[in-house]
């Protein structure tokens, strides 16, 4: 099947069903917040590399988190009974999603590139970015960003400057969420390290259906 090219000066995006086997739907466009609202709302998401066109995703297969169905460790609930552990929402959304890529690019290459740092912060400015940074004892240990529509939250990435500072970030998150009826933590792909904390696999069809419910109030 050809891959979907899109104009800079249409948004609109081709049926998600039709994207490959891989998830991979279509190429080009921009990240305009217009285009990344209808993305994410159709379960969508840019993830390109530097210097190469933009290419957006919708896997067939889906990969979350309840946000009421977190798992903590027996090791992390020692860890969080030991020191004083706190989150700040929106401390600093450019700072933390900048961390998230200078970790990642000193480790295993980063899809944060300078104009999706640039993309995510209007989406921030717009309400429809959010950043979370855990503290360990009244510093900064680690944080994580995302989108926010309705109900639903979709991770994009996290960092961590602390043991175990992006897994209190998430899991203290995870419970705020919660408390507000958030109907799903979107994690994109799977990772051990996310099926380890509650991720879950489901279908397109289950994942539109709690997508729906999340945006309808």
């Amino acid at each position: 099947m050809p891959i979907f090219r899109l104009e800079e000066d249409k948004i609109y995006f081709p049926q998600p069903t039709l994207a490959e086997s891989d998830g991979l739907l279509a190429v080009g466009g921009d990240l305009s917040v217009d285009r990344l609202l209808l993305a994410y709302s159709n379960g969508i998401f840019p993830w390109y590399d530097e210097g190469n066109p933009i290419m957006w995703w919708c896997p067939k297969e889906r990969f979350i988190i309840r946000p009421n169905e977190i798992h903590v460790s027996h090791s992390l609930k020692k860890y969080m009974k030991k020191h004083k552990v706190d989150i700040m929402i929106d401390r600093d959304f450019a700072d933390t999603m900048h961390r998230c890529r200078t970790k990642r690019e000193f480790a295993e290459g980063t899809w944060i590139t300078d104009d999706m740092e640039k993309a995510y912060y209007r989406l921030h400015e717009e309400g429809f970015a959010m950043s979370v940074e855990s503290y360990v004892d009244d510093e900064l240990a680690g944080g994580l960003y995302g989108v926010v529509i309705g109900r639903c939250f979709f991770g994009e990435s996290m960092f961590s400057d602390a043991e175990n500072g992006s897994k209190i970030a998430l899991v203290k998150f995870s419970e705020l969420l919660a408390e507000n009826k958030f109907v799903m933590i979107d994690c994109q792909f799977h990772t051990d390290h996310l099926e380890s904390m509650g991720g879950v696999r489901i279908s397109y069809v289950e994942y539109m259906e709690m997508l729906e419910r999340g945006m309808s109030d």
